[in-house]
Order: C-alpha cells, then structure tokens, then sequence
C-alpha cells in the first residue's frame, strides 16, 4: 500500500506527473527514487510499487533521511555535518579557543586553525602534553616550548578539566616557554590506571609546533636535574587509531611506560602486548598480562607501567605493544629512569611520541648523535638502535651494511636491536618503527645520558622546520639529513660543502650542527627539497633528543 500518489498516466515517461505536478523521474530497478520529498520504492521492472511522504527530505538511493548526506549548516558557534547515511549530523564546536567561528554561507568551521586550512604535520592548533614517569626532582618545571612561525601573534590557551591555567601571546617568529605543575599521578606512579582529565590541552589562535620538556632545566641555581628528555608533540589532527609503543626494559624497579590520550569523549582504548610486554603493573582496566580495554573521555591518560620480570636487562619491556582506539588517540612512549645500556651509568628519562602505523615506512636514514663535553673538541658518539616489526617475517637490510644488526624478526610487535656509531639507511619488506638511544654518559663521550628519538621515514621530510633547543644546556646540536647536494639553510646560513658527510650509497648525506645558546632557543631550518631533521642537547648526566619534525599524511 502506498502512502503517498503518483497522478497522471502516459506511455511516455518524461510526461508522468508525480504529487508535485513536475516529471516523475526514471524509477531504477531495485532502488528508490525521489519525487520531492517523496521516496519512490521501485521493483525489478522500474516500476514504482511504493511511494511514502518523507517527514524531512528524500535522497535518491537512499530515501526518507533526515539531512542530506554531506551538507553543513550552523547552529550558533557549532557547525553541523550530515553523516554519510543521512540518519544524523555529526556536530563540531568551532572553537574560539582557536580562532573559528561557523560560516553561515558554508556552515562549516572557518580561520587559520579550520581542517580546512591546516596541512597534515606536527604545526598545529590543538595539543596535549602529557606528564610521563620521571623520577626527577620535582621543583625543576615540567614545561612546553610553543614555536610560531607565522607571520601574525598566536594567542595560546593552556587549560586541564576545562580549568584555564594559562594565557599568553607568541610573537610571530618567536618561541614562548609556559612551566606546568607536574602531575602526581603520571610523574611517581605505584600502578598502571587512568588519570581523569590528566592531560593539558594546549590550544591557539594560529598554527604553531609544541614541544615539551621533562623538565626543562638542566641547571637551576646550580643544581643539577640528571634526569631529562623532551618530546615534540603532534596535534589532535593528526593522530591515529593504531600505534605500536616504542619505550623501554623495567630498570631495576623503575618502570617502562606508555601513556595513551583520548580527544573524544567515549574513546575505548584496547591494548594487546608484545611477547616481552608483560607482567605490567596491572590497574585501570589493564591486567597483569598487559592486556586490557578501556574507556577514555577527553583529556583522559591511561597510564601503563612494566613489571619485573626478572633477567639482566630486564625482560619486562612494553615496546612493541598495540594500542588500538576508536578514535584517534595520541600516544608517548617512556621510561622513569634507566642505563643505556643497561650496564652503563647513568640513568635517564626517556620519553617521545610514537608515531601511528600509519605513518611509518619500510626505510629510514639513521645517524649518530654529535657530543661536546667540556674543555674537549666535539666527537661522534654510538648510539642503540631498536627497530620494531608491524608484519611477520620482515627482513632487514643496512647501507653500509652494519656488524651485529638484525636481518629478521619474526611477529608484530617483535624488535631487535644494536649499537652503532655509523651513519646509515635502513630497509624492510614491510613497515617498522624505529627508535634510536643515546648512550650514558659512562659509556664514552664524557656527557650527556640516555634519551629517545623516534626516526622519520623520508616521505614525511618537510622543507621548513621550526625548532626549539632550550639555552641551559652545555651544548645543543641538530642533524641534518638531506639530498647529497641540496642547499640548506639554518637560521639563514647555507650549510657549507665540508659540512656534510654522505650515507652509505645512498645519495643522501648528514650535517651535525651546533645550535648556538646566545639567543632564545628558537631555530629555523629550510630547503627546497624535503629533507629531515633530528635535534639535541646534552648537559652532565643528562640530555634530550627528538625529531624536529614532520609531515604525517598516510603513508
């Protein structure tokens, strides 16, 4: 039975009436069709067997919805976008906080900060620094260095569980460093759990790139922290629903960790380890066995923390792990404190952002960090490599080739590694994720300690970066990766010939830099062709290493 009419007959289509009084349109066999804002169900034959009045609006193919698939509208400061289905609108607040405000004309989010307009890199508008476990004093700051690049004032807003904490300008070209109290629970942790509203959200006006410091000070009125690292931060729009952790061995009773945050209210987080991924210290939903589920609303921390496993390292060691979310989530791999390797003085915090699986490769330009202890020249100095499998039977190959290096592993979430002071290039059969260690102190080199970088696969090389060193520091450096040949430029500076040193075969080499101390921390870095940057600092018994940055579209 029908619930809506047809009107007029005719052997010819295009003369049919429907209930508008306009051409009744072609019924496709075995779909529905629209006349107005009526459904037309239509049988094998193209014939119209039901015809029902749509309370909002008829979509062809679809019928009665109740929006048009794909159309915006406001509705006060929030923009409105109708699901795929047309069964719902999915709503966004067009934040303030970032400088939007909803287009009436469009209905959709619009400024400097809008999806629209921001590229897919670590330069963003919406951020969460997250405390990680560090044994440190906690009278040194946890901090951020906020670095913007544009040509206009960015206005920063730091707040956690909607409190705001924080409000401060960066200058166009300058960097703006905001200390934050430490988070108890995510600093000296006694079990793993979720930490409501645990993390700070940082948001601003213009797109800018954040870093933070755990903690910031090396030196502060002559006392020494020992136990530092920074992480450079990626936006909310650029997260991802899948990572493999990257941290390290229980050390003794200090703990290897990984922190996972949700954007999204509603975000269930599940968590399988890898083979040397348990026991964890089990607690909020996370068992002992290092599996668990959980539910995250945003700015939660779920906080996961190794065990004791027992052997010399430890075994107990959560690299490896899968974090898989619902939504995207931002994930920092760490450590409280530990030797690298484990037999060598002293031990550091470790702490950086993984990136998702679907921003890691099958090849990665690796080189080795540059020391400069005091009253010596500078020296290259080893470093560890550990290299995570995503598929099973990934093979390894090294440009030059490389002593000792693994040539297999065998499962997800698998990894292996080596030392190595050699610049050089790494290739799989299928993705991985890699980290590089520095060395303690007593390892050679007569400075610095432990810390973490994460490689960047060369498809996600940018041609500009802004980075920041903080000026504390007894020396900060930066390695250059580029096309053997490519002209680039630091603080305005063209990295002279005798600068660089070629990797393997590859046609690409590397430039070990010094950042100089006499100004704000804030460098900028440029090329015309992609290329990639990694930047560090070192103090006695301490030090921090992290990527400079990176585009981070799909790969």
């Amino acid at each position: 039975m029908t619930t809506g009419a047809v009107s007029g007959t005719t052997d010819d289509p295009s003369e049919t009436t429907g209930t508008t009084g306009t051409p009744v349109p072609e019924c496709p066999a075995g779909e529905v069709a629209c006349d107005g804002d009526v459904a037309l169900t239509c049988d094998e034959d193209g014939n119209i067997i039901e015809s029902i009045r749509c309370p909002e609006v008829c979509v062809p193919t679809l019928g009665c919805v109740l929006c048009v698939p794909g159309t915006d509208v406001c509705d006060g400061p929030v923009s409105k976008h109708c699901r795929a289905d047309g069964l719902g609108m999915v709503e966004s607040l067009c934040d303030p906080l970032q400088g939007l405000v909803c287009e009436p004309e469009t209905g959709r989010c619009v400024g400097h900060c809008a999806s629209d307009a921001l590229d897919a890199s670590y330069i963003g508008c919406d951020y969460y620094p997250t405390v990680t476990p560090n044994i440190v004093d906690a009278s040194f700051n946890f901090a951020v260095a906020v670095s913007n690049t544009t040509d206009e004032p960015a206005q920063i807003t730091i707040t956690r569980d909607d409190q705001v904490l924080d409000t401060f300008e960066v200058g166009p070209g300058d960097v703006e460093v905001a200390p934050l109290p430490w988070v108890d629970a995510l600093k000296d942790p006694k079990a793993s759990g979720i930490v409501q509203a645990g993390a700070y959200r940082l948001r601003s006006d213009r797109p800018v790139s954040v870093y933070q410091y755990s903690p910031l000070e090396y030196d502060k009125r002559q006392q020494f922290s020992y136990s530092n690292d920074a992480s450079l931060l990626l936006p909310t729009n650029v997260w991802g629903a899948a990572t493999r952790v990257i941290a390290r061995n229980t050390f003794g009773a200090l703990p290897g960790a990984y922190v996972v945050v949700a954007r999204l209210d509603g975000t269930v987080v599940e968590v399988t380890p890898s083979k040397t991924g348990a026991p964890v210290l089990p607690g909020g939903g996370i068992g002992a066995d290092g599996h668990g589920q959980v539910l995250l609303n945003a700015g939660d921390v779920l906080l996961v923390i190794s065990g004791v496993a027992g052997g010399t390292p430890d075994q107990a060691d959560l690299t490896g792990t899968l974090v898989s979310a619902s939504a995207p989530v931002q994930v920092i791999g760490a450590h409280a404190c530990t030797n690298v390797p484990f037999d060598k003085q002293a031990c550091d915090h470790l702490e950086e952002s993984n990136l998702p699986l679907q921003n890691l490769a099958t090849g990665y330009y690796l080189t080795t960090p540059l020391v400069k202890p005091p009253q010596k020249p500078a020296a290259k100095k080893a470093r560890m490599i550990r290299i995570v499998a995503t598929a099973e039977a990934t093979t390894l190959t090294y440009d030059p080739p490389q002593p000792g290096a693994p040539t297999m592993l065998e499962k997800p979430g698998d990894y292996a590694e080596f030392t190595s002071s050699q610049d050089f290039w790494i290739g799989a059969s299928a993705r991985i994720a890699v980290a590089e260690y520095m060395l303690g102190q007593k390892a050679g080199g007569d400075t610095g300690d432990p810390a973490l970088t994460i490689a960047v696969p060369p498809e996600l090389f940018r041609t500009t970066y802004a980075v920041h060193a903080p000026t504390n520091y007894e020396s900060n450096y930066v390695n250059v990766i580029a096309p053997t040949g490519a002209p680039v430029t630091v603080d305005g500076l063209v990295v002279p010939e005798p600068g660089w040193t070629a990797i393997g075969n590859t046609g690409w080499s590397v430039a070990r830099l010094p950042l100089s101390n006499k100004g704000d921390g804030d460098h900028l870095l440029s090329c015309p062709q992609p290329f990639g940057v990694q930047v560090y600092g070192y103090g006695q018994y301490t030090s921090y290493w992290y990527p400079g940055g990176l585009n981070l579209a799909p790969l």
